[in-house]
């Protein structure tokens, strides 16, 4: 599982990567936290890999929150018109997914 935690999250990079560029043109604040995010997310459950009983469980927790953010900024740049549904669902998907994911290895 935390292979697959690692693996969705870097895939969560690659969705976001080419969105960012626009984003930025468009509201750099909100393109630099969700980049800051997504990153966060991926770095913290390559650091819990590595950690073991409450410190894992606490890295994973953190992951779960940038996922959260990451979430929580394109339903921002959504709502402030920034960009289209189409443009966003799979990252959605996908932080949805990560979410799922680090929340059952920080119930561990």
């Amino acid at each position: 599982m935390p292979f697959d935690a690692h693996d969705r999250a870097l895939d969560l990079l690659r969705t976001l990567s080419p969105l960012l560029p626009s984003l930025t043109a468009t509201d750099a604040s909100l393109a630099d936290q969700l980049r800051r995010a997504a990153a966060s997310t991926l770095l913290n459950i390559a650091e819990a890999a590595r950690r073991t009983l409450r410190d894992r469980r606490n890295r994973f927790r953190i992951a779960l929150g940038s996922a959260a953010e990451v979430s929580a900024c394109l339903e921002v740049a959504l709502a402030f018109g920034y960009v289209e549904h189409a443009q966003v669902a799979a990252a959605l998907e996908l932080a949805d997914r990560v979410r799922a994911i680090t929340y059952r290895l920080a119930q561990q």
